[in-house]
């Protein structure tokens, strides 16, 4: 008789979790990666919205100028669900960038700010696999960025340089694969992605080629029930980046290009309709070309909902 009643309530519990898993993939919110896609679906005919406010800080100049450069953006990105497989991203920026330098013992400062360049990209599920209490998908993803932003900006020393302006003026390209392994208490995403950037007043920043991958671990509740309706994330993500040398009229550019690693943890609350968000990239390894800028961090926080 006890057998039979804990074999009930084991089954129930069961239910309820995989019921809140199906909703979670298929119509709801469920925690992703901070820095990058997930191949987790879009419903059909439904839009995801997603907020980011970006901060960046570069600065370990191993040049005589003492260069420092800050970069904060708001970036939007709007999902929508075409079908059960398919979905399509638009993803607009609103960028402001200051450069600190110093010439002659004299500091200057270079700024811009404005709408940046606008990318548009879609997503395909390829593969999918579900389980009781867990899912996986595989989706490879393909897009390009076309230059909207401003590349002309001055101030009253002439041209601001390439780094420091809104947009890039170059049409780009972009691909790659994402997969997403989801179950009731974690879920692993990975990526790998290629840019090819094009040229633009005779400079093309360097192409680049990425690693991703993230874990997202329910911090709280620590038992899921019925009721649950917020869940806490803590999310840990690796961020591995490529970069070829720019080319200046066919000229490569020694003083760029080279490898960075970063380790990015942060923190995600969820609930069934939208979801807070906020992280730090920390360098860990920056092999960069001559007196390429270094990072120093990023912090990322926003949030996210459908409707």
């Amino acid at each position: 008789m006890n057998q039979m009643k804990l074999s009930s309530k084991y089954n129930h519990s069961n239910s309820v979790l995989l019921l809140i898993l199906c909703i979670g993939i298929n119509k709801l919110l469920w925690a992703t990666p901070i820095t990058f896609n997930t191949a987790l679906p879009v419903a059909k005919k439904e839009f995801i919205f997603r907020q980011q406010f970006v901060i960046n800080q570069s600065g370990h100049d191993a040049s005589e100028s003492d260069r420092d450069r800050t970069a904060w953006s708001a970036v939007s990105v709007l999902g929508f669900g075409i079908s059960r497989k398919l979905a399509l991203f638009g993803v607009l920026p609103y960028v402001n960038k200051s450069l600190n330098i110093t010439v002659s013992g004299r500091s200057l400062n270079r700024q811009s700010d404005g709408l940046g360049d606008v990318s548009l990209f879609g997503r395909y599920t390829t593969y999918q696999k579900d389980w009781p209490g867990r899912t996986m998908r595989i989706a490879p993803f393909a897009g390009f960025k076309a230059p909207t932003g401003e590349t002309d900006a001055n101030d009253n020393l002439g041209r601001i340089p390439f780094s420091v302006q809104s947009g890039s003026g170059s049409w780009d390209a972009f691909g790659g694969i994402v997969m997403s392994y989801q179950t009731l208490d974690y879920e692993i995403d990975g990526q790998i992605s290629y840019r090819g950037n094009g040229t633009s007043n005779g400079f093309s920043a360097g192409d680049q080629l990425r690693f991703d991958s993230s874990l997202q671990y329910r911090l709280w509740p620590k038992t899921l029930t019925s009721d649950s309706s917020g869940f806490l994330y803590g999310v840990l993500e690796s961020n591995i980046l490529f970069h070829q040398k720019n080319r200046t009229h066919s000229q490569s550019d020694h003083n760029s290009g080279g490898t960075q690693w970063f380790l990015t943890p942060g923190l995600q609350y969820v609930t069934r309709r939208f979801v807070i968000e906020t992280a730090v990239q920390i360098p860990v390894i920056q092999q960069l070309n001559g007196t390429a800028l270094e990072n120093d961090f990023t912090v990322r926080t926003g949030f996210r909902f459908n409707f």
